[in-house]
């Protein structure tokens, strides 16, 4: 299989590169704007970083970066005469916004608010390739674990003891290991009966106070010092969402094709990832 990616120089990219090398397949790393070769399939990560102050500017990227770059993909698809059969779109579990204790599914409604509106027109661009006889399939990641990303942000601050919960702890993270990250692009590509909007996280989503505490506990050190909410918005304005939102996701879709798992629960999944930073 010849996998074209989008965004390949990231995480999540990088290990997916690796990982379909490593079966035998042909992994292209496709540049902003640069022709899609002739392949198999086709793999968007590519997105402006979330993780930034959202400025008018800032939100014009982050919305234009996915939802018209999905577009001038597909638009670029709809002109090979030999199209791939299938794209797989990242996504978020941002779509179901703020929503407390309640259990999200793929069937659960977007949310309000801007992320919920970006990541709602992203999937309804990668949807347009169904009409090419593309199998579209929109990944909504949670957080992603691994030796970069957030994580890689968090650990300095926790092993000097100065980690903490962010506002209340009561809301819900949705999170993922990057294997098993890679794992489901990989099911997605392969399995032909999986289409539409999936959830890419653990089937053990937890509070943030319990993140903070079990990320302590494996590095060994207090989880002391809480950061306000009101801090947060201060500092980080419309941004400090993405910390504070409350998304209860389970991975139904996944689940029902049988995928396993190898890092279900937190405490493995940090017991793995801080054990390659040794």
């Amino acid at each position: 299989m010849t996998v074209a990616i989008t965004g390949a120089s990231g995480m999540i990219g990088i290990g997916l590169r690796q990982r379909l090398l490593e079966a035998g397949h042909a992994a292209h790393a496709i540049p902003r704007d640069a022709p899609v070769p002739a392949c198999d399939a086709v793999v968007n990560l590519a997105g402006e970083p979330i993780a930034q102050r959202w400025t008018p500017a800032a939100k014009k990227r982050i919305y234009d970066s996915r939802v018209e770059g999905t577009r001038r993909l597909v638009h670029a698809l709809s002109a090979q005469s030999q199209r791939p059969g299938v794209l797989v779109c990242a996504s978020a579990v941002g779509v179901y916004g703020s929503r407390g204790d309640e259990i999200l599914t793929e069937k659960s409604s977007p949310g309000a608010g801007f992320l919920p509106h970006v990541v709602t027109d992203w999937e309804e661009s990668a949807q347009t390739a169904e009409a090419l006889g593309i199998r579209v399939i929109s990944l909504r990641f949670g957080m992603v674990l691994g030796r970069g990303g957030a994580l890689a942000k968090l650990l300095p601050l926790f092993r000097l003891g100065v980690g903490g919960r962010l506002g209340s702890g009561r809301q819900w993270m949705s999170w993922i290991h990057i294997d098993d990250a890679v794992s489901l692009i990989l099911l997605a590509l392969e399995n032909a009966a999986l289409r539409g909007a999936v959830n890419a996280t653990a089937p053990h989503p937890v509070t943030n106070d319990e993140f903070t505490r079990r990320l302590a506990g494996a590095l060994h050190r207090p989880a002391i010092c809480p950061a306000p909410a009101f801090v947060l918005k201060l500092a980080l304005g419309e941004m400090s969402e993405v910390l504070l939102d409350s998304q209860r996701v389970l991975p139904v879709a996944a689940l029902a094709t049988g995928f396993h798992f190898q890092y279900p629960e937190l405490s493995v999944a940090f017991a793995n990832i801080l054990s390659t930073f040794q």
